[in-house]
């Protein structure tokens, strides 16, 4: 008689085990799926928020956060009187050195979003990890490189940086070319962002985003706030008014149309860390509720194209 027919029990451990394995796992899928539903059903189906520039297959995809960066980095340089091709380098440079995140850490001592080295003269910890510090002392080492417009990006970007992979910046132009054209103004509408969905008692702080404009591109563009009308209904008593209104005129850049689409742009890519619930220019309206991210036609009267209305989650 065979050892198995002996002693018919001998398998059922490892079949138990196998049951238990698949169940396990069977249980886990479920748990995810329950996961997932819920997700969705708390966030209306938006999902991870996220930005994006370009169409098709020249696209680019990124966080808040780094839209948050990207546009700090852009409104730096055209205050400056920088042109595009400047702004798109810098915009390459601190993709290469950051991935558009302002970093506390790096090789040796390199900090911020351009990694600078406080030994290196960059400036203290403190001014480095400040993204309007950190991009006006890049673009203040770029102006002094010889027709810098004129070289390849990376000779340019590598005159400033001095890096020990001065190569890497190159794969990142073709990004750094479509976030440029979308943060300076040149491509009106075409920044598209979804936001963490609002919540209660976060509500946007008018003074904080008029701070932070000035600090972007200076005093001309301080807001007048209270525009657009009575706050909406689930506006607290006696609290600040939600909306406010951005001078738009003509940079040294471009027309006074191009430089509304940038403070427009500039508004939705800070919408996330500021709390702006609704951004409208020139007859388009972006709202951090559309799941999209896109910008859609207004369907109330146009603020015109002297101001970029911006109005706060309350």
């Amino acid at each position: 008689m065979s050892q198995s027919a002996s002693f018919p029990g001998r398998n059922r451990p490892s079949s138990r085990r196998g049951r238990l394995a698949r169940y396990t796992a069977a249980f886990a899928v479920l748990l995810g799926l329950v996961a997932y539903v819920a997700v969705q059903y708390v966030t209306g189906g938006r999902g991870a928020p996220r930005c994006s520039v370009g169409s098709g297959e020249n696209t680019y995809e990124f966080t808040p956060e780094q839209a948050s960066n990207a546009a700090t980095i852009s409104a730096v340089g055209t205050t400056r009187g920088m042109p595009e091709r400047a702004v798109t380098i810098a915009l390459a440079t601190a993709l290469q050195e950051s991935a558009l995140r302002n970093i506390e850490y790096g090789d040796r001592d390199s900090l911020g979003l351009f990694q600078q080295r406080p030994s290196q003269g960059w400036g203290t910890p403190e001014q480095i990890l400040d993204p309007v510090y950190s991009s006006g002392k890049f673009y203040a080492g770029l102006a002094e490189v010889p027709g810098y417009s004129r070289l390849p990006l990376t000779v340019a970007a590598q005159k400033v940086q001095r890096s020990g992979f001065p190569q890497a910046y190159a794969k990142h132009e073709p990004d750094a070319a479509l976030l440029a054209a979308a943060l300076t103004g040149r491509s009106g509408a075409a920044l598209r962002c979804t936001t963490s969905p609002a919540e209660e008692g976060l509500p946007g702080d008018p003074a904080k985003v008029g701070a932070e404009l000035v600090r972007a591109f200076g005093a001309k563009v301080a807001p007048k706030t209270g525009v657009g009308g009575p706050q909406s209904a689930g506006a607290r008593a006696g609290a600040a008014p939600a909306e406010l209104a951005v001078p738009v005129r003509a940079a040294t850049t471009g027309s006074q149309e191009r430089r509304g689409w940038e403070l427009a742009h500039w508004a939705v890519a800070r919408a996330d860390s500021l709390r702006i619930a609704e951004v409208a220019y020139a007859g388009k309206v972006w709202r951090a509720g559309d799941v999209s991210g896109a910008w859609m036609t207004a369907a109330e009267a146009d603020p015109g194209s002297g101001s970029v209305r911006i109005r706060l989650a309350q």
